[in-house]
Order: C-alpha cells, then sequence, then structure tokens
C-alpha cells in the first residue's frame, strides 16, 4: 500500500529561510504572517493529505467515476465526505479575497498546501482546483454582479467551476471552435455545442457547477479574434440566487483515460443552455487566459506532486527489498542479500528524482511569490518584472517540469522491479496519472514553441534580459565564498550556455522558422535547467550558512549533497540540448513526408 508524508520541512526551509516570505509584511497578502502560522496551515494541511485524500487515492483510480442514464456522475467512495471534510476546514478559500469570504493569504501557500493534495490525491485535488482558477477569471473578467453572485458560493466550495475549450475538431487551434451564442432579450445568450476533456464536468460533490464556456456570436469574426468566454450553471439560479431549474448542459459521456481515475472528464453537451457573457464579446480569450495561465502552474505543480510521491514510495522500497550484494563488499552482513539502496544505478535513480524534485519545488514557490508581489505591489517596477517573470516561467514550468516528472516517475516505478509493474504496489498510478500532465492545458510542445516563438520575443527580450542580470549578480555577489563555488560555477556557466542558444535562435530562427520550431523544447529544457541551477544556487547559499552557524542538523548537510548532485550530474545536459539545437532544422525536416 503506497503511503505519502509531506515534505513539511523542505516546505518550511523556502518559505522561512530561502523565500523569507515574513519579511514581505509590506504586501497585503503577506501582512499578517507570522512564521507559527504559517507552519500551522502547512502541519494542518499535512494532516488532511495524508490521513484524509492520500487512503482514498487508490479508490479512485480503481473505482473511477459512474455516468448514470440520466446524465449524473457519482464520484468514488468517500470522495464527497473528503470535500465536504475540505468545504469545512476552508482550504478552498486560503487565498481568495476576504471581500468573497477567502482568508486572503498568499497564493505562495496556497500552492504549498495544494502540493500535499497533489501528491496525496490528484485525481481528488482536481476538483476544488479548477473551481478556484475559474474563480480567478470571474474575479479579473466579471462584472461587479458576476462577482457578488458566483464568487462567495465557490470560495466557500459550495458551488465548483470548470473551464469549457476544447472541442472534438480542435484543441489547442481554439479559432477552429464552433460553439455557438445566440444573443437573447434579456441579455443572456443560448449556448449550443459540444465541449470535451471537461475535468470535473459533473459530479456530486457540490450543489451547482459554474462552467465558464468559449463560444462564439452569431456573426463574429472568424478565428480567434470572435471568441467570448460564457458563465453557463448546470442549474439556473432562482429570484434569490439559489440552484433551481436545470440548464441545457449535460455529461454525455466519461472519458475513459490511462490515469486519474477519480476525476469526472466528461463530454459535455449545451443544447440551448442559458450563459451570461463575460466582459465584453469577442475578448473571452483574454480572460481564459488568465484561467489558462495558472491552471498551466497548476500543472506543473502536479507533475512535481507525483515525482515526490513516487519517490518516497521508492526509497521505503529501496530501503527495505533485500536484492544482491554490494559491488564494494556485503553491507547486510547476517542478511541474505543487501538492499537495494547499496546499488548505484538504484541510488541513481533516487537522486536524480530527489534533486529535480527539490530544484523543482523551489522554481515553483519562487515564481508564486513573484505573482503575489505582481498582483499587490503599488511599485510598477517590481509589477512589470513579476509579470515579465511569469510569463517566461510559465511554459517551462508547465513544459519541462512535466516532461522531467514523467521520467522520475518511472525511473522510481523502475527501482521496484518488476513489482513496479504490479498495481498493487501503486507505482502503476503515479505513472499513468503524471502522463497527461504533459499533454493536457497545452501539450508540451506548444509550451515549447510559446516560449521560443512568444515569450523570449515579448518586450524586445526583456523578460530574459533581467532574468539574466539577475543570475549574474546572483554569481557576482557569492564568488568569493568558496565553499559553493561549484554551485556559482554551474550557475555561471548554465547562464552563458542559455545565452549561447538564445543568440542562436535570435540569428537562425527569423531567417528559417523551421529552425526555431526543431530547437524550441531544447531551449525549453535548457532554460529549465538554468533556472532550476539558479535555484540550487539559492538554497547552497542558505544551506551553508546554516552549516556556518553551527547547525547540527542533518537537513543542510543533505542539502547541499542533493545540490551538488544536480550540478554534477543533470546539469550538464544542458551541453546537450545546446548542441542539438544548432543542428537547427535540416535533420528534422529533411525526410519527405511521404517517407515516414
Amino acid at each position: 500500500m503506497p503511503r505519502y508524508r509531506a515534505p513539511v520541512r523542505d516546505m518550511k526551509f523556502l518559505l522561512h529561510e530561502v523565500l523569507k516570505i515574513v519579511d514581505l509584511s509590506g504586501f497585503e497578502p503577506f501582512a499578517d504572517l507570522e512564521t507559527d502560522l504559517i507552519d500551522a496551515i502547512l502541519e494542518e494541511s499535512a494532516k488532511f493529505s495524508e490521513n484524509v485524500l492520500a487512503p482514498l487515492n487508490r479508490v479512485g483510480d480503481h473505482e473511477g467515476c459512474t455516468r448514470h442514464e440520466d446524465g449524473s456522475v457519482t464520484t468514488p467512495t468517500g470522495f464527497r465526505d473528503a470535500y465536504r471534510t475540505m468545504v469545512e476546514n476552508g482550504w478552498l478559500g486560503l487565498a481568495k479575497s476576504r471581500e468573497y469570504g477567502g482568508q486572503g493569504m498568499p497564493g505562495l501557500l496556497s500552492i504549498a498546501t495544494l502540493e500535499m493534495q497533489f501528491s496525496a490525491n490528484m485525481a481528488f485535488a482536481m476538483y476544488p482546483g479548477l473551481t478556484g482558477s475559474a474563480a480567478t477569471a470571474i474575479s479579473v473578467g466579471g462584472s461587479e454582479a458576476q462577482k457578488q453572485t458566483y464568487l462567495p458560493k465557490m470560495v466557500a466550495g459550495e458551488w465548483t467551476g470548470t473551464m469549457n475549450l476544447t472541442e472534438p475538431h480542435c484543441g489547442t487551434d481554439l479559432g477552429l471552435l464552433k460553439t455557438r451564442a445566440v444573443p437573447q432579450a434579456d441579455s443572456s445568450y443560448k449556448i449550443t455545442g459540444q465541449k470535451i476533456f471537461i475535468s470535473a464536468g459533473e459530479h456530486d460533490m457540490s450543489d451547482n457547477i459554474i462552467h465558464l464556456v468559449l463560444a462564439r456570436v452569431e456573426g463574429a469574426p472568424e478565428g480567434v479574434k470572435g471568441i467570448s468566454l460564457f458563465i453557463v450553471p448546470k442549474f439556473k439560479l432562482d429570484e434569490n440566487e439559489n440552484p433551481g431549474e436545470r440548464n441545457g448542459v449535460s455529461c454525455g459521456s466519461i472519458e475513459e483515460k490511462m490515469g486519474i481515475h477519480g476525476n469526472s472528464t466528461c463530454v459535455m453537451n449545451y443544447d440551448d443552455a442559458e450563459g451570461y457573457l463575460i466582459g465584453e464579446e469577442n475578448e473571452g480569450l483574454k480572460v481564459m487566459f488568465v484561467m489558462m495561465n495558472e491552471a498551466r502552474i497548476g500543472v506543473g505543480l502536479q507533475g512535481v506532486s507525483q515525482s515526490e510521491i513516487a519517490y518516497q514510495n521508492a526509497v521505503d522500497y529501496a530501503l527495505d527489498r533485500l536484492q544482491g550484494r554490494s559491488l564494494t563488499g556485503p553491507k547486510n552482513q547476517d542478511g541474505p542479500a543487501d538492499p537495494l539502496i547499496v546499488h548505484p544505478d538504484v541510488r541513481r535513480m533516487l537522486m536524480e528524482t530527489r534533486a529535480f524534485n527539490e530544484g523543482a519545488r523551489a522554481l515553483l514557490y519562487w515564481a508564486s511569490m513573484l505573482e503575489d508581489l505582481g498582483h499587490h505591489s503599488d511599485d510598477g517596477k517590481l509589477v512589470e518584472k513579476c509579470d515579465d517573470y511569469l510569463g517566461l516561467l510559465t511554459p517551462v514550468i508547465k513544459g519541462y517540469l512535466t516532461d522531467k516528472a514523467m521520467l522520475t516517475t518511472i525511473d522510481c516505478q523502475q527501482v521496484y522491479g518488476g513489482h513496479g509493474y504490479v498495481e498493487e504496489w501503486g507505482m502503476s498510478q503515479f505513472v499513468r496519472d503524471t502522463r497527461v500532465a504533459m499533454i493536457y492545458e497545452g501539450a508540451n510542445g506548444i509550451q515549447a514553441l510559446d516560449l521560443v516563438g512568444r515569450k523570449l520575443a515579448r518586450n524586445g527580450g526583456r523578460a530574459l534580459m533581467t532574468l539574466s542580470a539577475e543570475i549574474e549578480s546572483f554569481t557576482n555577489d557569492n564568488q568569493a565564498n568558496g565553499d559553493i563555488s561549484d554551485f556559482v560555477e554551474a550557475v555561471k556557466d548554465a547562464r552563458t550556455s542559455l545565452t549561447e542558444a538564445t543568440m542562436w535562435l535570435m540569428q537562425n530562427g527569423m531567417t528559417n522558422p523551421d529552425n526555431a520550431g526543431a530547437g524550441s523544447m531544447d531551449y525549453m529544457h535548457m532554460l529549465g535547467l538554468a533556472t532550476l541551477a539558479y535555484m540550487w544556487g539559492k538554497m547552497a547559499v542558505v544551506a551553508h550558512q546554516a552549516i556556518d552557524d553551527g547547525t547540527n542538523e542533518e537537513f543542510y548537510a543533505n542539502k547541499l549533497i542533493t545540490g551538488r548532485y544536480f550540478v554534477k550530474r543533470m546539469l550538464p545536459m544542458m551541453d546537450a540540448h545546446l548542441a542539438r539545437l544548432k543542428t537547427g532544422a535540416e535533420p528534422v525536416m529533411a525526410l519527405k513526408a511521404s517517407g515516414f
């Protein structure tokens, strides 16, 4: 039976010692934070995730969701009770505005608690996770009346939310969508069409489901310029704004998926459903992208969370399973064999996963802090920097982190040998659940194209130049610290390689766009490796200082050991990606389509 222990100690290290969020009291959501309060939130969240959600993870995987003849859906055994516990404890409103009943905490704390929930039970955590994203979209683009009507119920968890983009004939290319919206005399719209892959599209856990639906108003321009966004509730609201008559929206079927079986991924049918425009006609993508970008960071978090739980269980197995003898002589003298942990290749897989998990967690938390600061700062330059960084890092967080998480989760399954292929050990579920993270919310190839084709050039390349200057400042400030010189040099080398790759793309991508397309995945991975190197550099400074200050806690020494694995064994992949990128489009495009 798989187990989960929330990595609370590592979370505290990042929040208190690396990011020092209690020092950010000048920004609204951080104003009332104290170390004890942060710790209490983390520890209570850990109890909920470990004791309530984790035991239901395999239940959800085995049972899945059930669609009934009337189109209703029943979630797996225990999910509904767990959701009620979550609502009663106020976890959904942790980082939402107090104006709508939330607790007004930083989004960074919500990311930390959501990581625990995703690790413990990814399929379950998608229900409230998407509600939060839908609420964000309404708060950004909705009218005041819409905010007052929907947000308090969604923040409280009484109502849940979804995002409806994809249609059977179009995925990423939203310009092809056909769902239509017909204006009515009362300012509502009749929405007709079909959406697919709708996570949490129908279920039995909340009183109402608020669907955010992209549709095209009659006469709208072709392509993405003619897309509008609508609120379409499962139940229409009565005169008291309570759920009343059933709307013209139903679950046509539940997708039979490779993983995340506990989440109801639905085909949604809209048949003259009553909908309400968010913002202006033909401006829907602007609001939906707010939700999509938030969801993409959440998907990166999903990948890391699955890598974390896979790592924990693989470590348990490697410490317990006796198999073979150490190459340097028996370590378990009284036993018939040594534990798997003595073998270098098993350690390689575990160290690769641990170094990735801890570096990726730091990147996610740093990006989340930037988002908080950007939303609540009056300093125009800081807001600009935070916006630039998030634009640049979002495709990396979604694309690189999930690519790598898939590999590390498979490595953890590999530690089990044949048992990893057997369902009762649970490793198969982690692999299957992780796989979707590379696909949905914009497949990773699209993330790489977005990074190279749009984000790098945005504002004349200002985001990357600012980040590069920040990294250079870090290496200059720590150049004299000989005890972590290997970290500093690694960060410096990563920056140099990234700069070379960027210059090559600038020189060759303009003359032949296929050069940029062919190198986009390598570039995304290079930026991912470079930013993780920067995170490891920042963590090394803090860990080494703690040791210098006389701490005896093994945590800090282990942090440096893990970081050194990253810079010595993982960061050299920068050179391979650079070499591949510089081959350009020719080896990728040379074979005629008829030759495949």
